[in-house]
């Protein structure tokens, strides 16, 4: 072979691998705007839960005033987690499942309360609750998803070789808090 045959190859050779690294960097950057957006819209369902609760807990105080331990903890719970979003997804995933329990509590009490059953603004504050909650689930199984495909390109060769130079490092799960899990007992 002559010299300028193996010079021609050589420099084939290295565009064929800086385009490479190239599509490569640029998928890694796609799939972490894709988990950084979805982690977005987990934070706008949030927020919206947040701002229903300060309504529902006043709703309640005029039917259930001597109720105010529960109604104190859902609100300690509720400014819990509209505090730990600076703290990643998993101290929000641990608040959010102490709002949820807190939440728990407070339509329990509401079974005690039949006026308060029946009251059209709690039922409606109580309707667009159950449909944020279904928004978050969605949110959070979409932000997962973005996390698993993010996840396996930084982990997987040869991706994981250009997500070590550029600084691409695994995600963390919105995962359930441990009383999310559990199971409901329902007696009648």
């Amino acid at each position: 072979m002559t010299p300028l045959i193996v010079l021609g190859v050589l420099v084939a050779v290295v565009i064929v691998l800086l385009w490479w690294a190239v599509a490569t960097y640029n998928g890694l950057v796609k799939a972490r705007t894709q988990v950084d957006a979805s982690w977005a819209q987990i934070d706008v369902q949030l927020k919206r839960r947040h701002s229903l609760i300060p309504n529902l807990v006043e709703t309640v105080k005029g039917y259930a005033a001597h109720e105010r331990g529960t109604l104190e903890s859902v609100v300690a719970a509720r400014n819990a987690a509209a505090g730990s979003a600076a703290g990643g997804p998993a101290q929000q995933a641990q608040a959010e499942g102490a709002l949820t329990q807190a939440l728990g509590r407070l339509f329990a009490l509401a079974e005690a309360y039949p006026d308060l059953k029946a009251n059209q603004n709690f039922l409606l504050l109580q309707g667009e609750l159950a449909g944020t909650e279904e928004k978050i689930a969605y949110a959070r199984q979409f932000y997962n998803s973005a996390v698993q495909t993010y996840n396996q390109k930084t982990q997987t060769l040869p991706t994981n070789i250009v997500a070590g130079i550029g600084g691409f490092h695994a995600r963390p799960y919105f995962e359930a808090a441990a009383g999310e899990r559990a199971d409901v007992n329902i007696r009648f």
